[in-house]
């Protein structure tokens, strides 16, 4: 289960350095990819990735096929060095705008890496009461 929040650099290598622990449960090979909804990138074991991808597997070709095609084509397998770093492709890099800083998140089956200027706004746009109502609502 991956939890925290961690902040590093990015070097000019695009190598950036994962958390010992996430890096335990990611695997030595590991699956980066964008992530569809927000400007961030997401960390999956080789497992996840293959259990994130198995419901759309299941759907009609029409849309499966596009969607696998793009999931597919955006991400990137990577192996930390022995310092506990990968290194992201450019493309990765320019999609999340991440230039110096970076903060990986721990969020639960899988792991996000944002830009750090994203990820603040991300928690200073975060409006808590919204978010407990909703949780209310399921009966957490």
């Amino acid at each position: 289960m991956f939890g925290g929040e961690f902040r590093h650099g990015i070097d000019a290598k695009k190598r950036i350095f994962i958390p010992a622990k996430m890096r335990d449960d990611l695997g030595e090979t590991f699956v980066v990819a964008k992530d569809i909804r927000e400007r961030c990138l997401k960390l999956y074991s080789l497992e996840g990735w293959d259990e994130y991808l198995k419901p759309i597997r299941e759907k009609a070709r029409r849309l499966k096929e596009p969607v696998m095609r793009f999931l597919n084509s955006t991400m990137a397998r990577v192996s930390p060095d022995s310092q506990g770093r990968i290194t992201l492709p450019k493309e990765l890099v320019e999609y999340a705008d991440i230039r110096e800083a970076a903060v990986v998140v721990g969020c639960g089956d899988y792991a996000e890496i944002w830009s750090e200027e994203a990820y603040e706004k991300l928690k200073a746009d975060l409006d808590v009461s919204k978010l407990l109502a909703e949780l209310e609502e399921l009966g957490l």
